[in-house]
């Protein structure tokens, strides 16, 4: 059987596969596949491991009869038809919980540099414009005590609170459903999405990216925002309409945003949020802690091998 690889992983990764199966692996970590050669590999193809960057869609398995596995190491999976996949019996999956801390770790990273204004004060040291202290210079918004508004409380969301309670935060969250279970151990305090945009210091959004999320943060919810308030992305950068998010922070409508996913990534430097002192911009790095990545591509792996002998996914999404 054949296994299409669709960045460069470590050996100890790919090994395991080399030893079962004939490995097609793209020869670079940070380049992605060209679509063209994706298509070439994948017409004889029985398995493909990707990530969120590959396009698996209805016209990749009009060509690929023998795909029976597309494995992604992400947790989202919208770049790929599941719907298609489930019509050919093709097995989804996905890799979620691995990364939950670590994302929180940097979404929580995100408040602290936004709020604080971290990169504008590493900058001003660079730049050797650091002369002397002043009683005003390069103050933030602080962290400890304020009210953070969870916008999705998954996982990540309720890692987000566990952190934000040892900065005796208030907590807030709005969710499709109550959690009534995280109101007693977080001590969070549901209420509806309007009510956490008004009262919320930071404003944390960590929701999936479906229809509904579509540019769910735009010029009206931003508008209901405190001034001193800061944003902070993780989730997914189709759920803010950015050009709204830039006119609120350009005009000051809100204080700050800390921003680890764009609506088309990557993004390059003369995007016009990057134009402004108050973003705090990171490029896609959520999960990136070693640890947690190996975890992520080692269940990715794992995947294919469990759908290529017949057995259930670990995780699989369909």
């Amino acid at each position: 059987m054949k296994v299409v690889v669709t960045r460069k992983f470590p050996d100890s990764i790919i090994n395991p596969l080399r030893d079962k199966y004939e490995v097609v692996m793209w020869e670079y970590e940070d380049k992605v596949m060209p679509r063209d050669l994706l298509l070439k590999e994948s017409k004889d193809a029985d398995a493909l491991l990707v990530n969120l960057t590959d396009d698996i869609n209805n016209e990749l398995y009009e060509q690929s009869p023998k795909l029976k596995v597309v494995s992604t190491m992400a947790v989202g999976y919208d770049n790929i038809d599941v719907a298609g996949a489930i019509e050919r019996g093709i097995k989804v999956g996905h890799t979620p919980n691995v990364l939950t801390d670590a994302t929180a770790d940097l979404t929580f990273a995100l408040i602290l540099a936004s709020g604080r204004r971290l990169i504008e004060a590493a900058d001003v040291i660079r730049r050797d414009e650091w002369k002397s202290w002043a009683p005003f210079y390069l103050t933030g918004q602080e962290v400890s005590h304020k009210t953070i508004g969870i916008i999705g409380m998954g996982r990540i969301g309720e890692a987000v609170a566990k952190r934000a309670q040892g900065f005796s935060m208030k907590i807030l969250y709005h969710n499709r459903s109550r959690k009534r279970e995280a109101e007693e151990t977080l001590h969070a305090s549901y209420v509806t999405f309007d009510e956490l945009l008004e009262r919320s210091d930071y404003v944390v959004l960590l929701a999936p990216s479906t229809p509904e999320t579509k540019k769910m943060m735009g010029h009206e919810q931003f508008a209901k925002m405190k001034k001193s308030a800061v944003f902070i992305n993780t989730s997914r950068g189709t759920n803010v309409d950015e050009e709204a998010l830039y006119e609120a922070l350009k005009t000051n409508e809100i204080y700050a945003a800390g921003l680890d996913v764009f609506d088309q990534e990557p993004i390059s430097a003369d995007h016009p949020l990057l134009k402004l002192p108050n973003v705090t911009a990171m490029p896609h790095i959520g999960s990136a802690a070693l640890e947690t990545r190996m975890k992520m591509a080692q269940m990715a792996r794992d995947h294919i091998i469990q759908g290529l002998e017949g057995r259930d996914l670990t995780h699989e999404v369909n």
